[in-house]
């Protein structure tokens, strides 16, 4: 059930940020007389502090956070992979300096480095992916160095070495896709932590920027009419938090799927 209920709203997710180029500029018209309403028919989770409807502000919101997810988790994968694979199968001074260069890295604090890098940069969603970019490839970097290392002295892999296969082809035909599985976990968790990093840049006034709407920026705003106007963060606040359980719990779902021993013992 809890399986099911996970994939419905990460559905629900993308059909919101679909939704979010239909609804378009309608969702930043300021109607100053329904300011700070409440839940009713022509707003089903109300108006904000210029009047806006809510809901249509939180289906753009989905589409800021689905976007920045997809970008920060297929650059950081890209990267992270490339750069760990030839770490690992190379191994020697490379894969040494690779690991320092990684360890440096994993030294900084991740968000904090992102706000760092995003306070440089300036606000601006582009700006938000470049950032967690910058400190997302790290942790698909280590992972597939990691699981490189432990087949690069497999016997495919010695034949074809033998045979002079080219190392690029090495690399792409005979070492990425044995290790497709785990990295799309860590990507699941990726998405799960960029939509929350994204939330909390744009609260801090570092991502995206008005009338442009974010679940985090959403949160913002509401704060200072918590009392008057609850659902201003309760909105935006549950949605995220829904989101980013359901992607962790469908992580979760594929980890165990993919151990063989969680199989084993569950039969």
């Amino acid at each position: 059930m809890l399986r099911y209920l996970s994939y419905s709203i990460v559905v629900v997710w993308l059909l919101m940020a679909i939704l979010g180029f239909v609804i378009g500029e309608s969702a930043n018209e300021v109607v100053l007389s329904q300011f700070l309403t409440g839940p009713n028919a022509q707003a089903w989770l109300g108006s904000d502090e210029l009047g806006r409807p809510v809901l249509e502000r939180l289906v753009l919101g989905a589409q800021t956070s689905l976007f920045v997810a997809m970008g920060v988790v297929f650059f950081s994968a890209i990267i992270g992979t490339t750069i760990g694979i030839y770490s690992g199968y190379m191994g020697g001074w490379t894969d040494r300096i690779i690991t320092k260069i990684i360890d440096v890295f994993l030294a900084f604090p991740g968000l904090l480095l992102a706000i760092a890098l995003a306070a440089i940069l300036g606000p601006g969603i582009e700006n938000v992916v470049f950032a967690l970019v910058v400190v997302g490839w790290v942790g698909y970097a280590r992972l597939a160095r990691a699981q490189t290392l432990s087949l690069r002295h497999r016997e495919h892999i010695l034949a074809a070495r033998s045979l002079a296969v080219p190392m690029p082809w090495i690399l792409w035909r005979h070492i990425l896709p044995l290790i497709l599985a785990p990295l799309g976990v860590e990507a699941t968790f990726g998405v799960a932590g960029a939509v929350i990093s994204e939330a909390g840049l744009s609260f801090l006034g570092l991502g995206v920027q008005p009338p442009d709407a974010s679940w985090g920026s959403m949160i913002k705003e509401g704060t200072r009419y918590l009392l008057v106007a609850p659902h201003l963060v309760l909105a935006p606040g549950i949605a995220l938090m829904l989101v980013v359980l359901a992607v962790n719990l469908i992580g979760d779902q594929w980890r165990d799927y993919l151990d063989v021993r969680s199989r084993k013992s569950n039969r």
